[in-house]
């Protein structure tokens, strides 16, 4: 399988599949026959059209799968390849949602990776192309592949056993560094935007409706938005100074899917808002002395993960951002040993630069004004700049 390591593909083609995950396999098999196809574009679509869904008639039996951070997610039939999607409708209402959909398909259009969900098209209403400042659009559509199943599904089952978690995670790390070599923060890390093929066990990364571009050849802080990520998968750093981060929040958020994997549960669960950063308190070292031989309560409140795995746990989930692995050292670490294989963990060949962004602003005001001049790019503070700070709004 081109992308993925020897050792994975043996693993997925000998069929290492456990039988709940065929069971949900069975589930999403796709009709397979050209009548059945035709038949199905012959049919009202209700609750596409409840929803408000017009993509004209090439996508038909279109069927709600859930929401996504910035819209409604449906699946549905493409009649002319006959294979089964995934399209998710962002409605335009106002200046911030130019701005959230300008950002999201700009960067899912370039990320392309084994682990990431692959985009097929973007359209507008009625299936009409996309201008490029979206100007005069209320509606636009991504379509993308359809995966079987996702990991928050999975594990209202109950925990996966080792080999399965180990290997989901690698996969997503795999996905992690090369999207943060894109300069990308995906920003809203959790089982529900962690998607599955459970008939391969092949994981992708999908959900970028709150993903930011960040450039690390200028500083952000206090310029990214607080409350984004699901709380029980922030970092300490967005509880606790939540307009300055990095991509440590992704790690943070990766570490906390893992144990959930290894124990079927949250691991810093509560009934309150602060009750996140109460509970990740009970498992970290002291660092007023970080010098003392403080013992690791994590140890103890993952009593059935085996010390491998706790060691690999506490490299990620560490109070300090700055000592937390990245994506790149995580896949070094002893507990992926049995599948990581550097030359085959691509990084991006086309990151996203400051100018990204900055291009994404005047997009939206052209949508605006219907008209923008070149001067307009120096009227922005801090662009003639060689360094400094980007005068990025808060979304």
């Amino acid at each position: 399988m081109h992308g993925i390591p020897i050792l994975v593909w043996i693993l997925l083609s000998t069929g290492w599949v456990s039988a709940c995950l065929r069971h949900q396999a069975d589930q999403n098999n796709v009709c397979g026959t050209l009548a059945a196809v035709f038949s199905m574009a012959g049919k009202s679509d209700l609750a596409g059209r409840v929803h408000g869904f017009d993509l004209g008639v090439r996508y038909v039996e279109l069927k709600p799968l859930g929401y996504g951070a910035n819209g409604l997610v449906f699946a549905a039939i493409d009649s002319q390849s006959y294979r089964k999607v995934a399209v998710k409708k962002i409605t335009i209402s106002d200046s911030l949602s130019v701005k959230h959909a300008l950002r999201e398909v700009k960067i899912i259009r370039r990320l392309e990776h084994d682990n990431v969900v692959k985009v097929f098209e973007v359209l507008g209403p009625k299936g009409s192309h996309v201008p490029r400042d979206m100007c005069g659009l209320t509606v636009v559509y991504i379509v993308q592949e359809h995966m079987d199943t996702d990991l928050a599904r999975l594990l209202e089952q109950g925990s996966l056993t080792e080999e399965h978690a180990k290997l989901f995670m690698y996969q997503l790390l795999r996905g992690l560094k090369y999207i943060h070599s894109a300069n990308i923060l995906h920003r809203d890390l959790k089982p529900a935007n962690v998607f599955i093929n459970t008939e391969d066990l092949l994981l992708k990364i999908g959900d970028f409706g709150l993903a930011r571009i960040v450039d690390p050849h200028y500083s952000h802080k206090g310029h990214l938005s607080e409350g984004l990520v699901t709380k029980w998968y922030r970092s300490p750093r967005l509880l606790l100074s939540p307009n300055n981060y990095t991509k440590a929040i992704d790690m943070w958020a990766a570490g906390c899917i893992l144990g959930e994997m290894l124990t079927g549960k949250m691991l810093f669960a509560g009934e309150m808002i602060p009750s996140p950063f109460q509970e990740l308190l009970r498992v970290m070292p002291a660092y007023i002395r970080p010098k003392w031989d403080v013992p690791r309560p994590l140890r103890k409140l993952l009593l059935e993960v085996n010390s491998e795995a706790i060691d690999f746990l506490e490299k990620i989930l560490t109070f300090n951002s700055m000592d937390r692995l990245t994506g790149e050292e995580a896949l070094a670490h002893p507990y992926m040993s049995p599948y990581t294989c550097p030359q085959d963990e691509p990084v991006s060949q086309h990151p996203f630069r400051i100018e990204d962004e900055i291009d994404d602003i005047l997009l939206m005001e052209a949508s605006q004004t219907s008209s923008r001049k070149q001067e307009d790019l120096d009227s922005i503070p801090g662009q003639s700049e060689a360094l400094g700070k980007f005068p990025y709004s808060s979304v």
